[in-house]
């Protein structure tokens, strides 16, 4: 099970702590990395136990939890960037005329106005959470999408694929792990980017010679699907294109 699968399966208290606890290590739900158990990790000359270690590992990576969710993509998190902005100064422990300042809008009461509006937005949010938490013991027609990877940069109908569709699409496009035609449709190319993104380095650094051999083991025009991987939020490069990662 890939990163944005367990981040999307996981519990509400697991998001908020951002890690989930297998049976031999603990797995951070934010890029994947794994802290196995029995294990004592020193830092600072001081030594952890696994679970203490995989918090100091998400605030050392990722700042923290909760910078990490608000930096998420728009269409994932239903937030405005206006409301990102309040919510960080809110995080920041900012009183209403600091924040009121800070972004020059209104006054004070315009803040509140903010604060109010978003504590309707999280009761909305809960009362939905429990509808659909309430409909899967019933629907049991309810087919399984495959999950959004956390990096998308474009959340539209083209993830609109079950698992069924999934398998489906990859029988038909690869052979013996490689792509034997670019898919004329977003859904399809979607699928066969993810597929080719699953065989690429993670927590590596490509650089473009190494990135092109990787990819043309997959598909002959590796310019096009660097592109693709890039477009869909799956790869980062340098601007100059010298270095290129995996997001996570």
């Amino acid at each position: 099970m890939d990163v944005s699968e367990l981040f999307w399966n996981a519990s509400l208290e697991e998001l908020k702590r951002g890690y989930i606890e297998e049976k031999n290590a603990y797995t951070c739900l934010l890029c994947g990395e794994k802290i196995d158990k029995g294990v004592i990790y020193p830092y600072n000359d001081v030594l952890y136990e696994a679970e203490r270690f995989i918090r100091i590992h998400i605030e050392l990576s990722h700042e923290s939890v909760f910078e990490y969710l608000l930096r998420m993509d728009k269409k994932l998190t239903g937030l405005t960037d206006h409301q990102k902005g309040l919510l960080d100064l809110f995080y920041q422990g900012k009183t209403d005329t600091e924040v009121q300042t800070e972004l020059g809008i209104g006054s004070t009461s315009t803040i509140r106005h903010h604060r109010f509006a978003l504590k309707e937005k999280e009761r909305q949010a809960k009362t939905f959470l429990a509808l659909m938490e309430l409909l899967k013991e019933k629907d049991e027609y309810a087919p399984a999408f495959i999950p959004v990877h956390k990096t998308a940069k474009m959340v539209d109908e083209r993830y609109n694929v079950t698992e069924e569709e999934q398998l489906k699409i990859i029988k038909k496009f690869f052979s013996n792990g490689k792509l034997m035609k670019f898919p004329p449709k977003e859904k399809q190319r979607l699928v066969a980017l993810q597929e080719i993104a699953k065989q690429l380095k993670v927590d590596y650094v490509y650089n473009e010679n190494e990135l092109n051999q990787s990819l043309k083991d997959f598909y002959e025009d590796y310019v096009l699907i660097r592109r693709y991987l890039i477009e869909y939020g799956f790869l980062d490069r340098k601007p100059d294109g010298s270095q290129y990662w995996l997001i996570k």
